[in-house]
């Protein structure tokens, strides 16, 4: 490991440490859903659409599109944890998007074309749960930083 490195590990705050493991979190999810056997009904998987019957762990429905969205998220979390401002952003702008996933997940008929991801009752809670967590973790792990920006 390079000095440089050390540095740059040492030095960085606990956002970004939260971006950078919700960043990888998505990316393993969205690499284990293209497995078979962690992903159940794997040949059923479709690109998008309510009747992809693939499940992820075999309780939350999954299609390409859908494990797509997880590595696109995963890539950007990691990418913006390099600085704390932009993991900041990640964690409150994502966690803000899965709220909006969360309701239109409850709002739509589970097997209407509107289901293009497609979600189901599993999804919609832990997209809840996802969205209150990176939001909260947005705002606490950065609520130091603000009242010194206010104080100082």
């Amino acid at each position: 490991m390079t000095t440089q490195h050390r540095n740059a590990s040492a030095t960085r705050a606990p956002v970004q440490a939260a971006a950078l493991l919700v960043g990888v979190v998505f990316l393993l999810v969205g690499v284990l859903g293209f497995v078979p056997g962690i992903t159940t009904h794997y040949g059923e998987m479709s690109f998008a659409a309510h009747h992809s019957e693939a499940k992820l762990l075999g309780v939350f429905q999954v299609s390409v599109l859908h494990n797509l969205v997880h590595l696109a998220f995963g890539v950007a979390g990691v990418a913006l944890s390099r600085s704390a401002s932009r993991a900041r952003t990640y964690l409150l702008v994502g966690g803000a998007v899965y709220l909006v996933l969360w309701l239109y997940g409850m709002v739509i008929e589970g097997d209407s074309a509107a289901n293009f991801v497609p979600v189901n009752s599993a999804d919609n809670w832990l997209h809840l749960i996802l969205g209150l967590g990176m939001i909260a973790a947005g705002a606490l792990l950065t609520r130091d930083r603000q009242t010194a920006h206010v104080t100082g």
